[in-house]
């Protein structure tokens, strides 16, 4: 037995990669404290009825169990930090106060999951991520995506595609036709598959009115560039008040980002299926040319609180630090100013010395003392670009030669 081995999808970081992780996770938490979120650390593991409230099964498939040897009930070791900030906000911080009250918290910190969501991925990512609790309109909605693309924009990510979609859209068709748990669930399926021989079939097979069925056909093709908006005004323009002021909504956002950061490029699929189980407006994902998978995601999600006892309009976005370090690494490595630009101390018992050090040290300086004064590595091999010598009886700092 290889005792070293890791699980598949389990990472761990040397010295290199954890230095620009850490120099990255202070950078996001000052960007975003300038926008006013506030950090919270919620705790790895609690009991499964918290992690489950309000966000469907899926969450829960992904959840790892464990027992409380103190009172045999079953805990989750955390899947998605989303959940666990919203219980924050809803029991810790915001019950008692007025409902009007907006609350924004940001976290950073390691989620584990069952299965990675994408072929070969981590299990365990380290999520990032900022919620605005407490404001239900599109300003908020706003807030947050302009959050998600300034987090990518700190660190000189560019050419980013933000795929966005609004679950008011699919749940108001599907109410206007009267769909049942079984056909939601099947045409909801076939939605996200994207399988339009398969809805053609099961609609012919329904009892839906002429219009009806024309609309539950069209959804899937409403997908592409930001005129699909108005495509969906015609071809949906009986299914309801509430769809359509969901594409009034999705509208508004377009124009806001069109006219403020034209060099995002933008998407529309407004049969989009992700988070439906627990988000209830705009939803969007961020994704980069040539990169199967999304690199960051969220939506809003009102109501989530209400299994905490206090039901708040909720909206956020969360992305892998891992995945953003990967896709910066030179940038990261220019937050990180410990990367080879460390002193190299002598190492020897000199109380002069030892005081000097300290000082550098108090400094921010990184100070690394030679233990083998025999050592014939040179002091860029030990990630040093400075040494300390003794000129004149004095301790000073002098360029690495």
């Amino acid at each position: 037995m290889n005792t070293w081995l890791l699980p598949d999808g389990i990472n761990e970081s040397l010295p290199d990669d954890a230095e620009r992780l850490e120099a990255l996770r202070r950078h996001l938490i000052d960007l975003y404290s300038t926008w006013g979120y506030r950090l919270v650390m919620p705790p790895l593991v609690e009991y499964l009825e918290s992690l489950r409230a309000g966000i469907g099964t899926q969450l829960d498939l992904q959840t790892f169990k464990i027992t409380d040897q103190l009172n045999g009930r079953m805990m989750g070791i955390r899947a998605d930090m989303t959940p666990q900030v919203a219980r924050i906000d809803a029991h810790r911080i915001s019950k008692g106060e007025t409902q009007a009250a907006i609350n924004r918290l940001c976290y950073i910190g390691t989620v584990l999951r069952t299965r990675s969501e994408q072929q070969g991925g981590s299990r365990s990512p380290v999520q990032v991520g900022a919620e605005l609790f407490g404001h239900a309109g599109i300003e908020s909605d706003y807030e947050i995506i302009l959050l998600m693309l300034e987090t990518f924009k700190s660190i000189d990510i560019q050419n980013l595609v933000l795929d966005l979609g609004h679950v008011g859209i699919v749940s108001g068709l599907a109410n206007l036709v009267n769909l049942d748990a079984e056909q939601r669930e099947l045409y909801f399926d076939m939605l996200a598959r994207k399988s339009i021989p398969e809805i053609e079939t099961w609609i012919k097979k329904q009892k839906f009115s002429e219009s009806e069925s024309e609309m539950l056909l069209a959804l899937p093709l409403l997908s592409g560039s930001v005129s699909v908006i108005e495509t969906a005004r015609k071809s949906l323009r009986n299914a309801g008040d509430s769809v359509l002021l969901a594409l009034d909504h999705l509208q508004m956002i377009c124009d806001f980002l069109a006219e403020n950061h034209p060099q995002v490029q933008l998407h529309i699929d407004l049969a989009e299926m992700r988070g439906y189980a627990y988000h209830t407006g705009v939803v969007y994902t961020l994704y980069l040319p040539g990169r199967g998978s999304s690199i960051a995601q969220g939506g809003r999600y009102d109501g989530i609180g209400k299994a905490f006892g206090n039901s708040r309009p909720a909206v956020g976005f969360s992305t892998d630090l891992r995945t953003l370090s990967e896709l910066s690494l030179e940038t990261i490595a220019l937050l990180n100013s410990l990367g080879g630009n460390a002193i190299l101390a002598p190492y020897m018992l000199d109380k002069e010395l030892d005081k000097f050090i300290s000082q550098l040290r108090a400094q921010g300086e990184q100070v690394i003392c030679q233990l083998d004064p025999e050592s014939t590595l040179s002091p860029s091999q030990q990630g040093c670009n400075r040494v300390i010598e003794n000129h004149d009886n004095n301790w000073v700092v002098v360029a690495a030669r």
